[in-house]
């Protein structure tokens, strides 16, 4: 039994030094202390951020504090970090919508939005608005990190994500060509709503600006 116990450690360790990544977690999200960010919180989301067309989705999210503060018994806006992941039926369309909400964002009066490589995870990075996040899209999943009251996200959490989803964004596409994919066009409104497949709502921006 011990020379078995011994043989499985062996293969672990090969597979390590080999460059093996951990796989995604079974709720998608790390659900354990990440260096000084202590595991605080899971939740599965109703809807998803990003909208894929004809692509079920089902979202993640686990929140985290740093350890000083939960040591010192009080949590400030800084001192917490949401992770965001979402899992879709197949990659088909994931890149591109991911880039798309990315253009959206920098669109969006007050938000800053860049191209960036942190631990090795090519990422876009958002600021703005007392916010700070990052996401990038990993096959058929896209993972989001950060919170509000941020000037950053921290490099340990972006790494221990970036080790189980790495990035499939490729350089430049924030300001190239779309990537390949479905037609993000609104879809047609007498379609049955689908609570694994959420429709964006494309007249919301139009309501709050009072356009006809």
């Amino acid at each position: 039994m011990r020379a078995a116990v011994i043989a499985l450690g062996a293969v672990a360790a090969f597979a390590s030094a080999c460059g093996g990544r951990p796989p995604p977690p079974k709720r998608l999200v790390i659900e354990s202390n990440v260096a000084s960010w202590t595991f605080r919180r899971y939740q599965r989301l109703v809807d998803v951020e990003v909208w894929v067309p004809d692509n079920r989705a089902v979202g993640h999210t686990a929140s985290y504090a740093a350890a000083a503060a939960v040591k010192r018994g009080r949590l400030a806006d800084d001192d917490v970090v949401h992770a965001f992941v979402t899992r879709y039926a197949k990659p088909d369309g994931v890149l591109r919508a991911t880039v798309a909400f990315a253009r959206r964002l920098a669109q969006e009066a007050g938000y800053q939005v860049e191209e960036r490589t942190i631990e090795g995870v090519r990422l876009y990075a958002v600021a703005g608005q007392g916010e700070a996040w990052v996401l990038w899209c990993s096959g058929r999943y896209i993972v989001k990190l950060g919170g509000r009251g941020r000037s950053s996200v921290p490099g340990a959490l972006v790494e221990a994500y970036g080790e189980r989803y790495p990035s499939s964004l490729p350089a430049g596409a924030l300001e190239g060509p779309l990537p390949e994919g479905p037609s993000l066009q609104p879809p047609d409104a007498s379609e049955p709503y689908d609570p694994n497949n959420p429709r964006p709502d494309w007249d919301h921006d139009k309501r709050r600006r009072g356009d006809r």
